[in-house]
């Protein structure tokens, strides 16, 4: 990182603090504080506000945990975000019918490449996630598919993960959290 993280246990100013502190544990459970919220934790408030906002997306979506994953993976890819990308890959490659084939295809189709491993859902929802991350702008046709597939709904909470992941993948490259900008890609140290 390109300045310390906070202390673990972080000191703490105000019950204020503590209580943001109980939050992002409790949210962690067994993993303990990571070391982007140990980067977080150096704004107290911030992290507090990341913490419910990440929260909610991780745990209270409808969408399918492959759906969900893939995206995040991908823009993990897309940013060179590898921490991120070593964080959830695993996550990716634990859901029902996701393959090492398909972890590849995420991490080695080049960007607004068409990679023929996925099904229909999870091909759109890669193809969102390219068009989201590199132009931010979505041409009609690639929203067009997600419409035929997804609700109304499903298609706000993939939008809502593409976006808070590429938060998250700009924050974490922008301060090297975990020490990982120098790889070259998700197996490079």
């Amino acid at each position: 990182m390109r300045f310390p993280y906070v202390e673990d246990p972080p000191t703490v100013q105000s019950e204020e603090e503590k209580a943001i502190v109980d939050r992002v544990r409790q949210r962690r459970g067994s993993a303990g504080l990571l070391e982007l919220d140990r980067a977080l934790l150096h704004a107290p408030p911030v992290a507090d506000g990341w913490n419910s906002f990440l929260g909610a997306i991780r745990t209270g979506t409808s969408i399918s945990s492959s759906i969900r994953e893939l995206a995040i993976c991908r823009v993990a890819v897309l940013n060179k975000a590898w921490y991120e990308w070593e964080h959830h890959a695993p996550l990716l490659q634990a859901c029902t019918g996701i393959g090492p084939e398909h972890i590849d295809a995420v991490r080695k189709t080049p960007a607004k490449q068409f990679a023929d491993v996925f099904n229909e859902p999870h091909s759109a929802v890669m193809t969102y996630t390219d068009a989201m991350t590199l132009d931010v702008s979505i041409p009609d046709d690639i929203f067009e598919r997600l419409k035929k597939i997804f609700s109304n709904k499903e298609i706000v909470e993939i939008t809502a993960t593409i976006s808070a992941y590429n938060c998250v993948s700009r924050f974490l490259v922008a301060l090297d959290v975990g020490e990982r900008n120098e790889q070259r890609g998700p197996n490079d140290h």
